[in-house]
């Protein structure tokens, strides 16, 4: 194994800013953290610091990408209809019982490329159905949870192609550390003030009560409408168990609840899906009454097609985020094939599952209540990205007048 590229000292500093800021964990506090055995130095740095900062419990579950192709290489047919709903229920009683959550991410974005996509398909599908218990308590916002990033070397290979492996990976490590806000004396000073300028554009737009937003660019013309009582959230949240915290590091975005059923138009993916082992580009689909109704992608539509078939839900949205397109993320020119990052340097649209905290007392509302005020439910959460420099977006209020929020891909 190669020395990771990161210093001793910025995997300290790493790990104390996803405990301390994204996690903020509580004394006493448990903590069910998920990563591949590859980030392990990242990972023992996070579970020192989450004990220096009083976890009462840190239990990791760590994954390996050999594993997972031992599986599409000599399993079963019938292994892709299985997931281990065991374990993913066990992790819905610890979310129960407030334990915290965080997931470290890295894994290449093409591992499956070479599987048999049907059987890719068929165990994503089986994962979602049996993660979901899961899944809901996190897109609910009922615990603190967070997710980072450290750069595996199946995905730095992916981001820089033109590099030696080494290089790749020390390229991708910097990227990490600078896009997640780690430089400079005080990232923990950083991360307040860059919440404090998300919580200014936050408090802004939930004071206009936009009844819905409409995107217009190069193949776009698109009107999301908002779900009743939307509220947005952009930067650090409290979750229903009192603790605040920044769900995503590094984050951009200003994010809502679409109504599911009033989204009409159509609109043109700014950005390639990396999505289980599938690039998908040129994503161009048409919504009516809130559904995709025509969809295609000039690469991996299969794919794509696979994904708006998972349920019901899936081809209606659950999100809708606005990302400035000077961005920090944006402007580094880098594509990363990885949501965490790529959804941070432009606006998206995410298909699939709504977040309940995206709602005025979401915190009390029952799943009756987001569906009939809106929101979306479904077994997946995909986002893909629709914002550029040359996207404009107009605030539509209730009475049909439009409020300029975006001209050639910045606030106004």
């Amino acid at each position: 194994m190669t020395d990771y590229p990161l210093t001793d000292a910025e995997l300290d500093r790493m790990a104390e800013v996803a405990v301390r800021v994204g996690l903020n964990l509580q004394p006493g506090q448990d903590l069910i953290l998920t990563a591949a055995v590859e980030a392990l130095p990242l990972v023992r740095r996070v579970v020192a610091a989450a004990y220096r900062a009083g976890a009462g419990l840190v239990t990791p579950l760590l994954s390996d990408e050999g594993v997972t192709l031992a599986r599409y290489d000599n399993a079963g047919d019938d292994s892709f209809d299985r997931a281990p709903g065991w374990l993913y229920g066990g992790m819905a009683q610890a979310f129960s019982a407030n334990t915290a959550r965080m997931a470290i991410v890295g894994d290449d974005p093409m591992l499956l490329a070479h599987a048999d996509p049907a059987k890719v398909a068929r165990a994503a599908k089986a994962n979602a159905m049996a993660y979901k218990p899961a899944l809901e308590k996190i897109s609910n916002f009922d615990v603190n949870w967070t997710i980072i990033a450290h750069p595996g070397r199946g995905w730095a290979r992916q981001v820089f192609p033109d590099l030696t492996p080494d290089q790749a990976q020390a390229r991708l490590a910097r990227a990490i550390f600078s896009a997640s806000r780690l430089e400079g004396d005080d990232p923990v000073a950083n991360w307040a003030a860059h919440n404090a300028a998300l919580k200014t554009r936050t408090k802004w737009l939930n004071g206009q009560r936009f009844s819905a937003l409409h995107f217009a660019g190069p193949g776009t013309d698109l009107t999301v409408g908002l779900a009743d009582g939307h509220e947005w959230h952009g930067g650090a949240s409290t979750a229903k168990n009192g603790i605040t915290c920044n769900p995503n590091l590094p984050t951009e975005e200003c994010f809502t609840t679409p109504h599911a059923t009033r989204v009409e138009g159509y609109v043109r993916a700014t950005k390639p899906l990396a999505h289980q082992g599938s690039v998908i580009e040129g994503i161009e689909v048409r919504f009516s009454e809130g559904r995709i109704v025509e969809a295609r992608a000039q690469k991996g539509e299969a794919a794509f097609l696979k994904l708006i078939d998972s349920d019901e839900g899936a081809r209606r949205l659950g999100e809708v985020a606005l990302v400035p397109h000077a961005s920090p993320i944006s402007d580094s020119g880098l594509l990363f094939y990885n949501t965490l990052f790529d959804e941070n340097a432009a606006c998206h649209i995410a298909l699939g599952q709504c977040y309940s905290k995206c709602f005025l007392d979401g915190a009390t509302l029952t799943k009756d209540q987001i569906a009939a005020q809106g929101g979306n439910s479904s077994i997946i959460h995909v986002d893909w990205m629709i914002g550029s420099g040359e996207v404009d977006i107009d605030g539509i209020a209730a009475d049909g007048s439009k409020i300029p929020v975006f001209r050639k891909g910045g606030w106004c």
